[in-house]
């Protein structure tokens, strides 16, 4: 990983980590685990949208990837959200495939411009910033692009850098997993917060999340450090929501 500054040994060993944990991943629940964990030390978010295919012809699907509790990519409007995508990737072309950031008044512009009612777009009008960067693949002719929504402002400097660095393990960590097969199966259900079998604890971080907080701001809030949270973190996605949890 090249940052345009020098890493100190404690960057070092995280980015070395991200990137193992990023291999590992095999499923949706694999992936939300890893964009949950040190990443978001890099990347704040709590809403990650990954669209591929021909934007040209508009022939693209998407997944979305969001700890928020009904943000799913089964429960959104593809009539609705493929227009500001292509938008996006419109102005990742214009701007010569580089990473950008949007504010919260340009995201809720092309929000209303496209109509999006759905969860996503209750979720969204939340989010007060966005950091978009893509991936253009030669060999199989098509591209993809990444979009990461936060509650927080205008990406700093560090997290436009990573978002170019990190982009290719991102895009690899996605191709792993197959891609929800929208309208072949019911929507799953909302998890059961009173039979997940919540500790106290837990049922206090998954209310902070719920809150939009992030990590780092989780972590602060109950005076833990980011990696204490992570096994607490684990624990409640894999109670609401890895499948086949009895």
């Amino acid at each position: 990983m090249n940052f345009d500054f020098p890493l100190t040994a404690e960057h070092a060993e995280r980015c070395a980590r991200i990137i193992q944990e990023g291999t590992a991943v095999r499923r949706h629940y694999d992936l939300l685990i890893w964009l949950q964990g040190e990443i978001q030390c890099y990347l704040p978010h709590e809403i990650m949208v990954g669209a591929w295919g021909d934007f040209t012809s508009g022939l693209i699907r998407y997944d979305i990837v969001s700890a928020l509790l009904g943000v799913r990519t089964d429960d959104s409007s593809m009539k609705a959200l493929a227009p500001l995508l292509q938008g996006l990737f419109n102005r990742w072309i214009s701007l010569g495939k580089s990473p950008y950031a949007l504010e919260h008044g340009d995201s809720v512009l092309l929000l209303e411009e496209h109509g999006l009612q759905c969860a996503l777009g209750v979720a969204l009008r939340g989010m007060r910033s966005a950091l978009i960067h893509g991936v253009s693949d030669k060999r199989g002719q098509h591209d993809s692009l990444y979009v990461a929504f936060s509650s927080r402002k205008k990406p700093c400097t560090l997290s436009t850098n990573a978002m170019t660095v990190l982009l290719p393990y991102l895009d690899t960590a996605m191709g792993q997993i197959e891609s929800v097969a929208r309208n072949s199966r019911p929507a799953p259900a909302s998890p059961d917060l009173n039979s997940a079998d919540l500790t106290s604890f837990e049922g206090e971080i998954l209310d902070l999340i719920r809150a939009g907080k992030t990590n780092a701001e989780i972590a602060i809030i109950l005076e833990i450090s980011p990696v204490a949270l992570r096994n607490p973190l684990r624990n409640i996605f894999r109670k609401l929501y890895e499948p086949g949890r009895k």
